[in-house]
């Protein structure tokens, strides 16, 4: 029998904390077939209106058939299902009944008021981070987080990171294989391990004409990347281009290189069987130690301790 993959809306979902799951397992299905059967739910059926007016056909959530999976929407209008006693008895049941349960970005709100994440690790929006950890202290959160699993019950950060957790849930059912060949599908990576930062730090360095260096230097990080190497790159003389780029993003040419470096060597620790030794050469650090204390200037921890949690999540 295919597994019910069920999508809980509501009134203000975010169209692609749906959508974006929803396409996921969609593609999954018909390279799988027979994988999966998937049920767009909200609490009395009828029209679920997302934040941005385009609409999801639904079923009620009476009507709702045994589920396998049951992933829940984030969006503005979290409040309603997160203090809707109907929806959390649903949520809870779906907690006992069903394989697993899976939040994207604010759908965590809905778990944790069902009590389906007290004493767990769990993720949601960056931007929630201090409202969510003040309504529920006893849940861990790990606000940088892609996704997490704790037992039965995922939960993913803001909005394409409803994609990754898709494509982790795929894998754990039909395999890598399909998994990968559903990311080429939607045309993503495949796929963005848990332990990755939500923030990028070219998202985070302010944008302004050292944006194509730093994106070049993004892809040649094995490079010196000097203040001389870059300031030739960006035809300019090493002292002028210091002061102007510090001026435009905010940081030092070195500071910038460094929140490259260790953004791209955490994602090769957390996803890939790389040594840590290899991973420094490949990034531009040289050596561990230098990595190592470049890690815990940017997360407070050294390489071997979030590769470990990124493994046991």
């Amino acid at each position: 029998m295919p597994r019910a993959i069920g999508f809980l809306v509501y009134p203000g979902f975010q169209l692609l904390d749906a959508t974006g799951p929803i396409a996921a397992f969609e593609i999954a299905g018909r390279l799988a077939p027979g994988a999966y059967s998937l049920h767009f739910l909200s609490l009395a059926g009828g029209l679920a209106v997302s934040s941005s007016g385009a609409a999801l056909q639904t079923a009620a959530l009476a009507d709702a058939p045994r589920l396998d999976t049951l992933i829940v929407s984030g969006g503005d209008g979290v409040k309603a299902p997160a203090t809707c006693p109907e929806t959390l008895a649903f949520v809870r049941a779906a907690g006992r009944e069903a394989r697993r349960v899976a939040s994207v970005c604010s759908g965590s709100y809905v778990l944790a008021e069902a009590g389906l994440l007290d004493g767990k690790r769990a993720t949601t929006h960056w931007s929630r981070t201090k409202d969510f950890q003040r309504r529920y202290p006893n849940i861990r959160l790990e606000p940088d987080r892609i996704w997490i699993q704790d037992g039965n019950v995922w939960s993913s950060a803001g909005i394409t990171a409803g994609i990754d957790l898709s494509l982790a849930l795929i894998g754990a059912d039909e395999g890598e294989a399909v998994a990968r060949r559903t990311a080429q599908q939607l045309v993503v990576y495949h796929h963005r391990p848990g332990g990755q930062s939500q923030h990028s730090a070219l998202i985070d360095l302010r944008p302004g004409r050292f944006d194509a260096l730093l994106s070049w230097a993004r892809q040649n990080l094995a490079e010196p990347l000097s203040v001389e190497q870059l300031a030739d790159r960006a035809a300019m003389s090493p002292r002028n281009f210091a002061r102007l780029f510090t001026q435009e993003t905010g940081v030092t040419p070195a500071k910038a290189v460094e929140r490259l470096r260790v953004e791209a060597a955490r994602a090769l620790l957390d996803s890939g069987p790389l040594q840590v030794e290899d991973v420094a050469l490949e990034t531009g650090f040289g050596d561990p130690e230098r990595m190592r204390r470049a890690f815990l200037r940017a997360f407070g921890q050294p390489p071997q301790a979030l590769r470990r949690a990124a493994r046991a999540g």
